[in-house]
């Protein structure tokens, strides 16, 4: 079994935690091997219980022929210098990420733009105004081609001939929400589509926050736009402050819900945002990335 294999074959396992899988990897680079595994959980706390869990399901056939499938999948590991930087040093990064368009683009600086699903014509004017002017400065605009803000800011930075990636919580033959399947479609022909999950991967409730420790582990700065006080988004702005990225937010009114969670962030010390500008100052140029 060659290195890649053995990376993929382990991030499909079902009986491991995220953090686990990626302990089991620096295990198998630290000793140099991947033959034994057995010998790769001695100095991991695991149970013995989880252990034989682990070595079951590793010699299982099911695993064997998800595996193969997969294997025909494109897909970077945190072992491959193409994998950012900035998202191997998260304290959970993902051991695979499948992908579709091109890789390129995790080089350049990124903006994560997150916000309400039920966006208002208030956030639809504040995106239509702040991203042309960010897009066109070759920051790629990351998001989870989710309704509301997170299509709008894809669509908007397509049309204007900017570097999107979309990080999906499915598998790549899968979509959600199917209202823009064609959007996804898009993204993967001109920008990136990434996600951790394998091959007919349902939508699964679960996936979503998983897949927003991957948007804020990518981007060098998070905006928010609209969000309500239990807003999802919220989730990725607080991940994004746990990652020490820089976090800023659009005031909105204050009657409206759609403003309380970026109203308070801004409260709490984001960066309130009037101009793309605003935003271009919180994301490093290619000077910095390139050393």
């Amino acid at each position: 079994m060659r290195l890649r294999e053995f990376i993929l074959r382990l991030s499909l396992c079902h009986c491991l935690s995220r953090r686990m899988k990626y302990r089991i990897l620096m295990a198998a680079v630290q000793q140099k091997q991947i033959s034994d595994v057995s010998r790769l959980t001695d100095h991991l706390n695991m149970t013995f219980t989880k252990r034989m869990q682990w070595l079951d399901e590793w010699a299982s056939q099911g695993l064997y022929h998800l595996t193969e499938q997969n294997l025909q999948m494109p897909f970077i590991t945190p072992l491959d210098a193409v994998y950012p930087r900035q998202l191997r040093e998260i304290y959970d990064p993902p051991l695979v990420l499948y992908y579709q368009g091109d890789l390129r683009l995790l080089q350049y600086p990124s903006l994560a733009v997150v916000g309400a699903r039920n966006i208002s014509k208030y956030g639809e004017r504040v995106i239509n105004q702040l991203l042309p002017g960010i897009s066109s400065s070759q920051a790629a605009i990351v998001s989870g081609l989710a309704k509301g803000v997170d299509g709008l800011a894809h669509q908007i930075t397509l049309l204007d001939g900017g570097a999107a990636i979309g990080v999906i919580g499915t598998g790549l033959n899968g979509n959600y929400p199917r209202c823009n399947a064609s959007l996804q479609q898009q993204v993967a022909q001109h920008g990136l589509l990434l996600t951790e999950y394998p091959l007919g991967t349902p939508p699964c409730s679960v996936n979503f926050p998983e897949r927003n420790r991957i948007i804020a582990g990518l981007c060098h700065a998070c905006l928010v736009i609209e969000a309500s006080r239990r807003s999802g988004s919220l989730i990725t702005a607080n991940l994004a402050l746990q990652d020490n990225r820089n976090v800023c937010a659009v005031p909105g009114p204050i009657d409206s819900p759609m403003s309380i969670g970026t109203n308070e962030l801004i409260a709490a010390g984001a960066k309130p945002i009037l101009s793309s500008q605003d935003v271009l100052e919180e994301i490093p140029d290619w000077t910095f990335l390139s050393n």
